[in-house]
């Protein structure tokens, strides 16, 4: 074996080094500056410590501050690991588990001696914190034999690490990072140098709360703390700043403040739906009927259980039965009926996803190639037994309804099809103010169907993107190895909000495998069985979700067409009733949503009342406007008035009320 190693650096120049020579000593190989710069390394797209020995001819790229996501996944990771040190040097006897870097921080789960942590820990823990990061500890990775380290972590009573140790893969190096010469964890790393390295100002622990052992119910509950990570202040503050923000605009909150929706324990997972808050959904569903009808959908409805049997031919009942809620169902011949019965019963499964539906919809009947392609879409009502801990308001839920529909196309036209669905959904986002990103998802390394299948349809999803003009940096186009569906790699739009968090919605997913699962074919011109490709595709994803996020997105304050009440008639004094009612007539009559505030209540106490409503327009009337007929118009978020007369108030009210596609 070679003693010299061949590295290419980014620029394709290579450079001949000794086995063992670290990226560090190649940064300063090259310069000075880039010795001091340099905080980890790039080996074959996987990322590496500074001081890590190359042990293989690689491409090289050295890791800096100005390389953001890597730096922050670096210095997110130590935090995590400074913070377990920290808290076992307080708190002796806790477990250690694991703690991984977030995306917009680190945790960490222990298993506490005495009692569960509380937010009341988190102060002297982060002073503890900074204490180990002022030592600037070095940490050094070494890698150990699995018998050492399980027996090392056996003696320390660390009996979590003990268990995981003893399940990593045989073929994996079991490697461990010292803090110094008193403190490891196992660990796969990359870590910084030294403790010292991470700003001791740009971290803060978030909240405490509890997690299972591997995110099983049935085992320990340990103690899980938050932390947010950066590389600097400037870069915390501007996240805390974010976070109150969000706060703000939390959908759950200001659903409650305006009526919208509730959940509650007799339905976990589901959501309850008031008459405001259903109203914004079925603007939206009336909205996404039209763009589907003009784009030559046809809409279906599908059963909500279905027969075991059909998820097990689809692949999902291996792949999410314990994601599905499952019922029996009783059969007169329990003997005859298959190895899926049990106890004299035929399993049934309420639907995790509309696609087999689907395709029993486009098997009925010979298709022929002429009626290719075939576009079946659903407000198709899903449900998935998502654990309790899971679940989050409105983006997390058990029941959702998709805007959901299935492309049966001919392979001709594919790239077409997948090219029409990103101007349909560029179209969609844009009418709802979303800038966003496209990413590739590629195949997973659990999958269905052969290695020239995945090679051909990620080649599709490219090519149309590109004929689409969207595979540009200006959509923030990436590609994302692993993340595809077991069946099918997908495009997903990744939607940008008010404050710079991104949400993944929407989805489009070229698939071979479930139609050959279930056996769907046409008749093409040869005369002969051919098998379509299946596009799946959402825009909203889930309405439950999308709501969401544009409740968080306006704060609550939607656009006009959305607004469940779009104009309050408020007036100041008793003598205006009848006339406030006359405007409420005209209005409702213009096809707005209006009500009237006749209260016997001061205007500024109706004003600021309806301002928490986010109601976009209130139309103050009084015995002047009442005996000249006009009104004084308020729009949301603005303090001054204008005065017109109540017929150009309807007409101006009804043109800033149309859906953006009826504008």
């Amino acid at each position: 074996m070679s003693e010299l190693l061949t590295i290419t650096l980014p620029d394709g120049s290579e450079r001949q080094v000794a086995r063992g020579t670290t990226p560090a000593a190649i940064a300063a190989a090259i310069g000075p500056g880039l010795a001091k710069a340099a905080i980890g390394a790039r080996v074959d797209g996987e990322l590496y410590d500074i001081t890590r020995p190359l042990e293989h001819d690689a491409h090289l790229a050295l890791v800096t501050l100005r390389d953001e996501a890597d730096a922050l996944e670096l210095v997110r990771h130590d935090y995590a690991h400074v913070l377990a040190e920290a808290v076992q040097a307080l708190f002796p006897g806790t477990q250690i588990t694991f703690g991984p870097s977030t995306d917009d921080g680190f945790y960490y789960d222990f298993a506490p001696k005495d009692r569960p942590f509380t937010e009341d820990d988190l102060p002297a823990i982060e002073a503890k914190m900074r204490a180990i990061i002022a030592a600037d500890k070095p940490l050094r990775r070494e890698v150990w034999a699995r018998a050492d380290l399980i027996a090392r972590w056996t003696a320390a009573g660390e009996n979590f690490k003990a268990q995981w140790a003893g399940e990593l893969p045989d073929n994996e190096d079991l490697t461990v990072y010292w803090s110094g010469d008193d403190w490891f964890d196992m660990c796969r790393g990359p870590h910084l140098t030294s403790t010292g390295k991470l700003d001791p100002a740009a971290f803060k622990l978030t909240r405490v709360s509890g997690a299972y052992w591997r995110g099983d119910q049935n085992n320990a509950m340990l103690s899980r703390i938050y932390g947010t990570g950066w590389l600097n202040k400037k870069q915390l503050d501007a996240h805390l700043t974010r976070l109150e923000e969000a706060a703000k605009r939390d959908h759950r909150k200001l659903g409650a403040e305006m009526d919208l929706f509730h959940l509650q324990a007799e339905a976990h997972g589901s959501v309850f739906w008031h008459p405001k808050g259903y109203r914004i959904w079925r603007e939206l569903e009336a909205y996404m009927r039209r763009a589907i009808d003009g784009a030559g959908y046809r809409e279906v409805k599908t059963p909500q259980v279905m027969d075991a049997r059909q998820w097990e031919a689809s692949g999902h009942w291996g792949k999410y039965r314990e994601n599905m809620f499952v019922i029996p169902d009783e059969v007169p011949n329990a003997e005859d009926a298959g190895p899926l019965v049990s106890n004299d019963a035929q399993w049934m499964a309420l639907k995790p996803m509309n696609c087999p539906a689907h395709v029993l919809i486009f098997r009925q009947g010979l298709k022929s190639y002429r009626e290719l392609p075939l576009r079946l879409y659903e407000n198709g009502c899903c449900h998935r037994n998502e654990p309790h801990g899971a679940l989050h308001g409105l983006m997390r839920v058990r029941q959702f309804t998709q805007d959901d529909a299935h492309i049966f196309c001919r392979e001709d036209q594919i790239v077409d099809e997948v090219r029409n669905f990103c101007a349909l959904a560029d179209r969609i986002y844009r009418d709802f103010g979303f800038t966003y990103s496209i990413k590739l998802a590629l195949r997973p390394e659990k999958r269905f169907g052969s290695e020239a299948m995945w090679d051909q349809a990620e080649a599709e999803l490219r090519n149309a993107v590109a004929a689409a003009g969207l595979d540009t940096p200006d959509y923030g186009w990436e590609e994302l190895p692993g993340e595809g569906a077991f069946y099918a790699p997908k495009l997903e739009w990744h939607l940008t909000d008010a404050i710079g968090r991104t949400w993944q919605v929407g989805t489009i997913q070229s698939d071979r495998v479930l139609p050959d699962r279930l056996d769907a074919s046409y008749i093409g011109e040869d005369g002969e069985r051919h098998r379509p490709v299946m596009l799946h595709r959402a825009i909203f994803g889930s309405y439950e979700r999308f709501i969401g996020i544009l409740i968080e997105h306006f704060a609550g304050r939607l656009p006009t067409w959305l607004a469940p009440v779009q104009a309050v008639v408020a007036t100041i004094v008793s003598d205006a009733d009848d006339y406030a009612h006359e405007a409420v007539a005209q209005l409702a009559a213009a096809g707005i949503r209006v009500e009237a505030d006749t209260r016997n209540e001061k205007i500024n106490y109706k004003v600021r009342e309806h301002a928490l409503q986010k109601v976009p327009f209130l139309l103050v009337v009084g015995k002047r406007e009442a005996e000249e007929g006009t009104v004084a118009i308020r729009q949301l978020g603005d303090q001054a008035q204008q005065v017109m007369a109540l017929g150009d108030a309807v007409a101006m009210l009804r043109q800033a009320a149309a859906a953006p596609d009826l504008a």
